[in-house]
């Protein structure tokens, strides 16, 4: 079965800009178009690789990777080195850790603001004070 970068699109979930992108970042190859006169005649088509991979990206951006992360993940499913592949992740899941600390403590922050906001009706409100400069 072959695609159109439209049709390429709507099977990953993405814009077309979004595949130019990633093809113009390495992620993706850009196919050769097929018939026309040479001069930007024809079509490019993709195939079912192309979708593997496109799903591939967007699931690895899902979990948090980076496009540089993607492109090493890409890289090392060639050579199968899963020391390596497991490195990332566990880069990847002490970054997300420490994003999740951060996010709690900010939960918390607010959390505190918003209830002294609703203790009192006097004054300036506690949460747009502490974001005064």
């Amino acid at each position: 079965m072959s695609f159109t970068i439209g049709k390429l699109a709507a099977a990953g979930g993405v814009g077309v800009e979004t595949i130019r992108y990633y093809q113009r970042r390495g992620l993706m190859g850009t196919p050769v178009r097929s018939g026309g006169d040479g001069w930007g005649g024809g079509v490019r088509r993709y195939g079912e690789d192309d979708v593997r991979r496109l799903k591939f990206i967007r699931a690895a951006q899902a979990s948090g990777f980076t496009l540089d992360e993607i492109s090493e993940l890409l890289a090392l499913e060639e050579s199968d080195d899963r020391v390596r592949v497991r490195a990332l992740a566990r880069q990847r899941i002490d970054a997300l850790d420490a994003k999740i600390a951060q996010m709690t403590e900010a939960r918390a922050a607010l959390t505190r603001l918003a209830e002294q906001c609703a203790a009192s009706d006097r004054g300036p409100c506690p949460i747009l004070a502490a974001f005064e400069p």
